[in-house]
């Protein structure tokens, strides 16, 4: 139940409807306050947090009153509650991915991504989910999937969109060709009004009006009826004849001359009208077979002119990719092997044709058809067939990260979201993309353009830089242009995305006056006092109001002497800093769960803190001002990023590329610079330094792990957690006395043994210098040229400290070393990921220039080398089968860099093995991360998600393979098995 009001509290951010309120600082305090005594879900009104949701994937930034994370639809009902009676404007929120500022505003937002993700009620005979409205699309479909159905509003952001999010949005996916959108499949919604009255929106006959409802929602639904039946002829008049038209409210849900369902109404409201509760859905079956046909065009105009011919051949979706994104994806690690296989040349335009349905052979005969067509138009072998399941997800894949491949072109330019959304009608498609692309050009810049091509929508984004008060005014050209021609075409304005702050003020221009005060009343009936998500829809700010902009007109980069090279974003210092942070455009790939590495963190926390974007936007604020002084090194930002384990899958997974664990290098070193590194993270951090002495007392050392006082003193004292085994140190340490090793007329290769292998697992180093030797090659084994009694190091423990100098010693080191050898040609191999890559990646950061290039294309990790020999015929040793299965975990390193198919060709070598990749995220060991006893939760928490399970479930006789040496330690911890380096098992299958 909601609490006494505070009427003081309640004046102080008291919202009128278009008028943007004062507050004072303290209303954030007194407001969470209440809060916290009311719900049992956590409430934040912090900077930082308030900072991570005051923006969308839009170009717009709103600071909210506060965040409530509910944890039940209970907490849901009494914010409701206390936000009525003190007046608060509210805004619902799913994933936070919205593309025009849905999603962001003045109000107190429900973050409901967390815990409010129930599927309450599944009916498979009669096809209807009922489902909670933070539940994301692809976590519905998994537990839809064994019962052969599936909810196919199948929006491209589906790994972290929310089933309320789409609804609020009418959202509609690349097959609403042929399901529909959102609107259709949706059956009913059990709401909340805004002061908490329940509410049933759904099928409703005029009438038959219930006697037995509430007074408050007999009146409401009668009043709207009245509207629909009034208005009727006007929204004939005035709506677009188009399945794409999402603008305004959907009034014509209202009108008598069809089944009135008041669902619909809501349904595109963007959560301006009522809280959606439960959203009942309607499901569809799984089609049994599928075919693509990827139809390349040598111009764009040609692409666009012939849709309408494709789309009467009955496909289920018709999907643009350009030329722009074409080049992107090309350069892109994450796409690049899937679309070399598609493409053909190069192409200007491609659309993606895909047929689907139970009966495999008419699906092809479509495909044959759809070759035969493309022949006929005269584009001859046009089209390439895609057959295979496997190989049309990875097409498709591709597609559905079209905007996120745009969005990761550097520099301050960046394809913005404003008139991507427009609908037209296939026959004036080719015509009207032709004079929109001269719009473009008439304002001096180009469109990107992907998408719906079956429904005549297609989204394109000018680049644009909106720091930029030129490019700001070019934006509102551009918009009135399109929208002008879109309306001489009959179209939609509004065709997926949504209205939000970027197109909501042009609705009575598109649609007229008497229709937007008929979306006023509607409004005004259903939420008397606007406070649901004002500013959306109706009365709307303008669109080019730069002080809602994420880059507002003051917006500008403390200085700061950075330590890490960032000349890569667009300047030498901070300026390429706060360019490599702004990358992040709050997609939300981030929020990912069911594959690849990113983000470990968020899976196992679900808090916009602990992901990805959250760190990004607190970057962005700490280093423009926005979070105060000092707000780059403060406590705040190093709890921010205090689970981040810099696991590297943001530089792979993110589509813009956003680097978190260099961030956090320089975070840190910024950090050490005004307040220095703690003993523990010194003590880490000089572990190389000091290893080649203390081996020497490997007894002593190791007494910590076998007598329990020594562990607690070490958990008071240290931090570290008295429940984990440290790593032991060995006598035998890896220290040859020979510099070279091998026949003399062997290939020559350098062996880079890192610290880790060096001192705790020297066997594997011995391993890999006993494979490469019975394989032939020649292997250096360098000694340092400055203190030459001291083994190499690639300084990565100094840079998990922000002792970033210290690691620029050690890499200078390596680097005078191993570069006369690799001038020579040599490939230096290790077999550490995160110490080998690191030659491949900070070096780069760290001294910047030719050399630490040269050195970076010759470093490899021992699979990576003996892969690329063995495919060129110089690696193959005689290899003894050493049993049936073998059970792979990938270091987030490798995978970040490609590195981990090469480990499973390697195993492939040893005749009979079969391999099985482990699809696992972070190991959650991470360095030090698992041995502290703040972070001692989180790293098991992270290995339980996939990789901890997997491996105890293994058969006891497989062979556990993970080349990381932090894997190695958390498997064994935490599943009491033994997992072994990749060189171990090479030289175990060896033929003596």
């Amino acid at each position: 139940m909601a609490v006494a009001t505070d009427s003081k509290l309640a004046q102080s951010v008291v919202k009128q409807p278009g008028v943007k309120a004062k507050r004072p600082n303290r209303a954030g305090a007194a407001l969470g306050a209440r809060l916290r005594g009311a719900v049992e879900g956590e409430v934040l009104v912090d900077s930082f947090s308030r900072g991570r949701y005051a923006t969308d994937a839009s170009i717009y930034q709103i600071e909210p009153l506060g965040v409530v994370v509910p944890k039940s639809e209970s907490d849901v009902r009494t914010v409701l509650e206390i936000a009525a009676e003190e007046k608060l404007p509210v805004l619902p929120r799913g994933g936070g991915t919205s593309q025009c500022g849905q999603t962001v505003g003045e109000a107190l937002v429900l973050d409901l991504s967390k815990h409010i993700t129930g599927l309450v009620d599944l009916d498979v005979a009669a096809r209807r989910a009922v489902v909670q409205p933070g539940l994301t699309l692809d976590r519905l479909n998994k537990q839809l999937k064994p019962h052969g159905l599936w909810f196919p509003v199948d929006v491209s952001t589906s790994s972290r969109a929310t089933l309320g999010g789409m609804t609020g949005n009418n959202s509609c996916g690349a097959r609403s060709l042929y399901y529909g959108p959102m609107r259709d499949n949706v059956a009913a919604i059990e709401a909340f009004l805004p002061d908490g009255t329940p509410m049933h929106f759904g099928p409703v006959d005029p009438a038959r009006l219930a006697s037995n409802e509430p007074d408050r929602v007999r009146d409401l639904t009668a009043s709207l009826l009245n509207l629909g039946a009034r208005e009727a002829e006007e929204i004939k008049a005035r709506f677009p004849d188009l399945m794409r038209r999402v603008g305004g409210y959907n009034i014509d849900a209202l009108m008598p001359d069809r089944e009135i369902n008041l669902a619909h109404l809501l349904v595109g409201s963007e959560g301006t009208l009522a809280y959606s509760n439960r959203i009942e859905l309607k499901l569809s079956p799984l089609p049994r077979n599928k075919v693509l046909g990827v139809v390349h065009f040598p111009t764009f105009y040609q692409a666009m002119d012939n849709t309408r011919h494709i789309v009467e051949l009955g496909p289920t979706a018709v999907e643009l990719v350009d030329r722009t994104m074409i080049e992107l994806g090309l350069e892109n690690p994450l796409f690049r092997d899937t679309m070399v296989q598609f493409l053909r040349g190069e192409p200007d335009a491609l659309l993606l044709v895909e047929f689907a349905g139970d009966d495999a052979e008419e699906n092809r005969r479509r495909l044959r058809a759809l070759v035969d067509l493309m022949g006929d138009l005269g584009f001859p072998d046009a089209v390439v067939e895609a057959i295979d399941p496997t190989f049309q997800q990875a097409i498709w894949e591709v597609r559905k990260q079209a905007l996120n491949i745009m969005m990761s072109m550097k520099g301050s330019g960046k394809p913005i979201s404003f008139v991507e959304d427009c609908a037209v009608r296939l026959e004036d498609l080719a015509e009207y993309t032709d004079r929109l692309t001269q719009v473009f050009e008439k304002h001096g810049t180009r469109g990107t353009w992907y998408a719906h091509a079956s429904v005549g929508c297609l989204h394109v984004r000018p680049v644009l830089n909106m720091k930029l008060e030129d490019d700001v005014r070019a934006m509102r050209a551009i918009a009135e242009e399109a929208f002008e021609m879109v309306r001489a075409y009959k179209g939609s304005h509004s065709g997926e995305h949504g209205d939000g702050l970027v197109r909501s003020e042009f609705h009575e221009a598109m649609f007229g006056t008497r229709m937007v005060q008929s979306f006023e009343e509607v409004k005004t009936l259903v939420d008397p006092d606007w406070r649901m998500n004002p500013g959306k829809i109706v009365r709307p700010p303008k669109m080019d109001d730069r002080s809602l902009f994420r880059f507002k007109p003051d917006y500008a980069v403390t200085p700061l002497e950075t330590g890490l090279d960032w000349s890569d974003w667009g300047g030498a210092g901070i300026a390429g800093f706060a360019g490599a942070i702004e990358m992040c455009n709050n997609n939300g790939a981030c929020r990912k769960f069911d594959a690849g590495v990113m983000c470990p963190s968020f899976r196992v926390t679900r808090d916009e803190r602990d992901l990805t974007r959250g760190r990004a936007n607190s970057l962005r604020l700490a280093v423009s001002g926005q979070l105060g002084p000092g707000a780059l090194a403060s406590d705040e930002m190093l709890e921010t990023l205090k689970l981040c384990v810099s696991c590297k899958g943001c530089k792979r997974e993110c589509p813009t590329g956003v680097d978190m664990a260099k961030m956090k290098i320089e975070v840190l070193h910024q950090r050490a610079k005004t307040k220095g590194v703690p003993l523990r993270e010194r003590l880490v951090a000089y572990l190389p330094r000091y290893a080649p002495s203390l081996r020497r007392f490997a007894g002593l050392a190791n007494l910590r792990n076998r007598v329990g006082l020594l562990r607690r003193l070490g958990e008071a004292w240290l931090g570290l957690a008295a429940e984990r085994p440290l790593p032991e140190w060995r006598r035998d340490a890896f220290y040859p006395n020979e510099t070279v090793v091998g026949p003399e007329d062997g290939i020559p290769v350098v062996l880079f043994a890192d610290t880790f292998n060096r001192h705790f697992e020297p066997e594997n180093a011995r391993a890999a210098l006993t494979v490469l030797t019975a394989a032939g090659y020649r292997v250096h084994l360098p000694r340092a040229v400055s203190q030459p009694n001291r083994p190499l190091c690639c300084g990565r423990t100094f840079l998990s400290a922000g002792l970033v100098e210290e690691a620029r010693s050690e890499a200078k080191r390596t680097l005078d070393t191993l570069l006369p050898l690799v001038r020579q040609g040599l490939p230096v191999v290790g077999l550490e990921p995160s110490c080998l890559l690191t030659l491949r990646d900070e070096f780069l950061s760290l001294l910047p220039g030719e050399e630490a290039r040269a050195l970076a294309d010759k470093a490899l990790l021992l699979e990576e080398f003996l892969a690329r020999e063995a495919e060129a015929g110089r690696f193959a040793p005689k290899l003894k089968p050493l049993g049936k299965t073998a059970l792979l975990h990938g270091h987030c390193h490798q995978k970040a860099f490609g590195a981990l198919k090469p480990v499973e060709r390697v195993l492939g070598l040893i005749p009979g093995l079969e391999v099985t990749t482990v699809e696992s995220s972070c190991c959650g060991m991470a360095g030090s991360f698992g041995y502290q006893a703040e972070t001692l939760d989180s790293s098991r928490a992270m290995g339980e998600l996939a990789l901890l399970p997997a491996m105890r479930a293994a058969p006891p006789d497989a062979i556990l393979v993970a080349d990381g040496t932090s894997c190695r330690h958390q498997i064994a911890d935490g599943a009491a098995r033994q997992a072994r380096h990749v060189a171990l098992i090479l030289e175990e299958a060896l033929e003596r």
